[in-house]
């Protein structure tokens, strides 16, 4: 099985939907190919069937996460009510980590008032993650009307939460395409990684130029996984240092995975593709 050079961190890959549905097949894939974990949806019953193959559970999707950053208070409690019973069965099943993006059910609604749902919405798992010893992983990805994507709303959120269960998906992808310098992210927040997305961001200096950060492109066509003058890639093929990135990670003694998010156009969309795509991830993440 494969691990990090720096830091033994066990490699995985985040689950796609094609070929990977099977998730039998995909399991006895991985195992041959000297993964340690998968990352996966909201099904407990995915999550002991990864376990009892003799594989790691990366991450588990918390189901929800929409309703509960919203105004709407019986949309919240229902929301509430359907993570925490997932989170127990999860746990019952092996998982530990809980994956989500803070995205609002409203994304025209004012990003204070949504940070204020999302306290109360996600405020009231912390006492069953607690319990359970388990973990809120927040990714930054920023979409539309996101929250916790820079250092400002993450900090906010911390100190809101008041416990050690949320915590950070660190993926220095979605940091490096909104200028964020994922290194000092990590400095400030290395204490509050509970999970670890291995994927990068190429920034093509040319269409930058060309394009600049504030404004859709007029003439120039778009870039599949990508923006205007960035894209993303698999390890080794953007600009993150990931041999600095897992010393820090060792030194403050990371005990998760790293898990390859595949979104990269050299290799998505076919099969042989996204094997390859895994395969040299891992390959190069193993070096690191």
């Amino acid at each position: 099985m494969s691990v990090t050079r720096t830091g033994g961190f066990g490699i995985g890959f985040r689950r796609l939907g094609g070929w990977q549905s099977d998730l039998g097949a995909v399991i006895a894939w991985a195992k041959a190919n000297e993964f340690e974990c998968i990352d996966v949806g909201v099904e407990a019953s995915d999550v002991k069937q990864i376990i009892d193959a003799g594989l790691a559970v990366g991450s588990a999707d918390l189901p929800g996460w929409s309703g509960l950053i919203t105004a709407d208070k019986a949309k919240r409690t229902a929301a509430v009510a359907e993570a925490t019973a997932t989170i127990s069965d999860c746990v019952a099943a092996g998982a530990k980590s809980f994956f989500c993006v803070m995205l609002p059910d409203d994304p025209s609604a004012a990003r204070s008032d949504n940070f204020g749902y999302m306290v109360e919405g996600f405020g009231a798992l912390m006492p069953t993650l607690e319990q359970h010893g388990a973990r809120l992983v927040v990714e930054g990805w920023p979409g539309p009307g996101a929250l916790c994507c820079t250092p400002e709303t993450y900090r906010a959120f911390f100190e809101a939460m008041g416990s050690d269960a949320a915590c950070v998906n660190y993926d220095p992808s979605h940091l490096l395409r909104m200028g964020v310098d994922p290194l000092m992210f990590l400095s400030e927040f290395v204490d509050r990684v509970g999970h670890v997305h291995g994927k990068d961001t190429e920034i093509m200096a040319e269409r930058q130029y060309e394009l600049g950060t504030e404004q859709p492109a007029t003439f120039a066509e778009g870039i599949a996984f990508g923006g205007g003058h960035w894209r993303y890639t698999i390890p080794g093929h953007g600009v993150t240092r990931w041999c600095e990135v897992f010393a820090m990670l060792e030194t403050a003694g990371y005990d998760g995975y790293v898990s390859i998010e595949l979104e990269d156009a050299n290799f998505n969309g076919t099969e042989a593709g996204e094997k390859q795509g895994f395969v040299l991830s891992r390959q190069y993440l193993a070096g690191c």
